[in-house]
């Protein structure tokens, strides 16, 4: 395949730079405890400090990887599906998760928001980032707010993100895992001040796997 023709599936999100795949239990959020099938998407340009996974930034370092064949790992594992990266919205989400979704799968994400919103999803977890802001349209179908809290003056900024999201939306503050023994106190305080917050915690550090 020319190199021109492997761009065009790209872009069209039949290929996609994949970085890995893995069965595991889900660690963070609303779905903290259930077994999922995670697959890592490649690329991203927001740029986090403190990002765990910085291999994901350079999409090139990843082969595009067919989208039915991503499709067809996945369905032997789970019927929980969370796309992640990286930041997986930098790629069209439409093929692959209307693949996933005609098996019968449920399909999560894990975005910054920074990219305009594909895909069919089931779940949409948004946790925002300062240095590039989420795309309106998210707030509304987001189904989950998750905030990662390094220092004091997150708290503010999670505020402001808690109050463009719908109603539905469940609201979490993680700390972010450097700094979980300094942070993780505060949370605890502000989650108690402030009901309406939940706790979510890196469970999959504590245990040990991916």
């Amino acid at each position: 395949m020319t190199k021109e023709a492997t761009a065009s599936r790209v872009e069209l999100g039949e290929l996609l730079p994949l970085m890995e795949e893995f069965y595991t239990i889900q660690g963070e959020g609303a779905h903290t405890g259930t077994p999922a099938y995670f697959i890592r998407v490649g690329g991203c340009d927001v740029g986090c400090h403190w990002c765990d996974v910085k291999e994901s930034w350079d999409a090139a370092i990843h082969p595009p990887t067919e989208a039915a064949a991503i499709v067809a790992n996945a369905k032997k594992y789970s019927k929980t599906i969370v796309i992640t990266g990286g930041e997986p919205l930098m790629w069209d989400m439409n093929h692959l998760t209307s693949m996933l979704k005609a098996e019968g799968l449920n399909v999560h994400i894990e975005t910054s928001g920074a990219y305009e919103l594909s895909g069919h999803w089931d779940w949409i977890c948004l946790s925002p980032k300062k240095r590039m802001l989420p795309k309106p349209r998210i707030y509304d179908e987001a189904h989950e707010l998750k905030v990662i809290i390094y220092n004091k003056n997150d708290f503010a900024f999670a505020e402001e993100h808690a109050a463009k999201v719908n109603d539905k939306c469940e609201l979490f503050l993680q700390p972010e895992w450097s700094v979980r023994e300094k942070m993780t106190p505060l949370i605890v305080d502000y989650v108690m001040a402030n009901p309406k917050w939940k706790v979510s915690l890196q469970t999959h550090k504590y245990l040990n796997i991916p």
